[in-house]
C-alpha cells in the first residue's frame, strides 16, 4: 500500500516520485502507454485519452509553453496544415504544461494561436512529457529556468497505438510542419507497402526502395 501523501511504499520501503513510477520513455516500434488529459479545442474544454485514438494516426507535438515566442510560429504552421493531416486520417495533438484555461487565453489573444482547430492538451503534472522523454528536470543544486516545460519532441504514433517516429529537438530550434507531415506519409506508405522503404527526401510518388534487396547493397 502506497502512501499518496509522502509517496513512501509501504511494500518495498522506499520513496517513490508518483509520476516517474507511472510511466515508462516510449520507444519507436512499441506500444505507447495510455494517458488521460484535458484538452481544449474549438471552445471546449475535453478530456482525450490515447486509447481513444486507436484507429487513426496520431501527432503528438510537445512544446515548452504558451505566450512565449517560437512556439506560436510552430504551432501556426500546424495549423495552416491540419486539414492535410485530416485528410490522411490523422489527429494532432499539441502539449505543454499548461493548463487548458492558459490555452484558452493564448487562444483568445493569439492572432497565430487563433488559427488553431486540433486539441491543445494540457500536461500540468509532466506525466505525457515524462513518458515521452521529453521532461526538462532541474539539476540537484539549482532549478534551471526550463525546468518542468517540454522540448521540441514530435511523435507519429499509428492506429494499432505503436510509435513509428520521434524527432526531439532543442527548445532554440523550431520544427518545420510540412517535414513532420512528410515523414507522417511515408510511415503509412511503408505500412500500406510491405517490403518496401522509403529513401531521404521521400515525397509521396517518388521511388521506394525494397526493403533487404541485396541487388542494391553497394550501388546506391
Amino acid at each position: 500500500m502506497k502512501d499518496t501523501k509522502s509517496n513512501y511504499c509501504e511494500n518495498c520501503g522506499e520513496f517513490h516520485d508518483m509520476v516517474r513510477d507511472y510511466v515508462s520513455q516510449v520507444k519507436v516500434g512499441a506500444t505507447v502507454p495510455d494517458f488521460e488529459f484535458e484538452t481544449y479545442c474549438q471552445g471546449a474544454i475535453k478530456t482525450m485519452s490515447l486509447s481513444q485514438l486507436r484507429g487513426k494516426w496520431v501527432v503528438l507535438v510537445f512544446y515548452p509553453a504558451d505566450f512565449t515566442f517560437v512556439c506560436p510560429t510552430e504551432l501556426e504552421e500546424l495549423a495552416n496544415l491540419y486539414p492535410k493531416f485530416l485528410e490522411l486520417g490523422a489527429e494532432i495533438i499539441s502539449v505543454s504544461s499548461d493548463t487548458v484555461f492558459t490555452h484558452k487565453a493564448w487562444h483568445d489573444t493569439s492572432p497565430g494561436i487563433k488559427e488553431i482547430a486540433y486539441p491543445m492538451a494540457a500536461d500540468p503534472s509532466g506525466k505525457l512529457a515524462s513518458a515521452f522523454g521529453v521532461l526538462i528536470e532541474g539539476g540537484e543544486a539549482a532549478l534551471t529556468p526550463d525546468e518542468g516545460l517540454a522540448l521540441r519532441g514530435t511523435f507519429i504514433i499509428d492506429p494499432s497505438g505503436t510509435l513509428r517516429s520521434m524527432e526531439v529537438n532543442d527548445n532554440s530550434i523550431g520544427r518545420k510542419g510540412s517535414e513532420t507531415l512528410r515523414k507522417l506519409q511515408a510511415a503509412q506508405y511503408v505500412e500500406t507497402h510491405k517490403g518496401q522503404v522509403c529513401p531521404a527526401s521521400w515525397e509521396p510518388g517518388d521511388d521506394t526502395l525494397l526493403d533487404r534487396d541485396l541487388g542494391s547493397v553497394g550501388k546506391l
